[in-house]
């Protein structure tokens, strides 16, 4: 009877913590896509130069992020059958998913902490690249592009460490840029990716400890489901025909 209990309400909380994992892959999905196509980073992958590695960054990230939350979303979708149907085979393959899952999002975290700096390094990259561009020779397409990047993320060019403004941001920002950007656009760039970074380490924190908890109920109604088929059989003989 005890058993059964425990049983019983493994099962509730696969069933549960399958519709949250539903959510979080849908979650992961829509943040991905987002990321993608916002326009503080698009802005940036449409001018990033062949030798800068963030498009690969930009690129890599959308189409990793997708996968995962198409992973997870099956994963869900199979726990939530096999608690069910009580099925061995759909309770391993949920785990397997559950596993690889949990293995990407812990690279991931920790690629987050040993290469902190190294997307927000390539996007600063970027800005100076158009910007020296700009004063370097009067291109009309890098005006443009500088043009863009000061009004997508509300920025004024440079700042002096004088305190002055230069003649690109005098000619690239409007007055109302100029009066509005308490930073630089090297800082705003700086402080928007940072914000964006810990969310997303703050969703793949939550992910990693859902990813836990479901591998140990989906383990434990695996070995259930075993135990159970096995007391089954258990007595049950059948002789063969000479």
């Amino acid at each position: 009877m005890g058993r059964r209990h425990w049983v019983r309400a493994a099962k509730c909380q696969l069933l549960v913590t399958s519709l949250f994992v539903t959510l979080l892959g849908l979650a992961v999905t829509i943040l991905i896509i987002v990321t993608h196509y916002g326009a503080h980073f698009t802005v940036i992958s449409e001018v990033s130069f062949e030798i800068n590695p963030y498009r690969t960054f930009h690129n890599t990230v959308f189409y990793s992020g997708i996968c995962l939350g198409m992973i997870l979303v099956l994963a869900a979708l199979l726990s939530a059958v096999a608690t069910l149907r009580e099925s061995e085979c759909l309770t391993a393959t949920g785990f397997f998913c559950f596993t690889i899952v949990f293995c990407a999002l812990v690279q991931a975290a920790f690629w987050r902490y040993s290469n902190s700096t190294e997307v927000e390094d390539a996007m600063m990259d970027v800005y100076d690249f158009v910007y020296e561009e700009v004063r370097r020779n009067s291109s009309s397409i890098k005006k443009k592009e500088l043009v863009c990047i000061h009004e997508t993320f509300l920025c004024c060019g440079k700042k002096s460490p004088f305190g002055k403004t230069g003649g690109i941001e005098n000619e690239m920002c409007s007055s109302e840029l100029i009066g509005a950007a308490r930073e630089d656009c090297l800082q705003e760039i700086q402080v928007f990716l940072r914000k964006h970074m810990d969310f997303v380490f703050m969703l793949v924190i939550i992910t990693i400890i859902f990813m836990v908890y479901k591998m140990m109920l989906t383990s434990f109604l695996w070995f259930s489901i075993r135990f159970s088929n096995s007391l089954d059989r258990k007595g049950k003989y059948s002789l063969s025909e000479r």
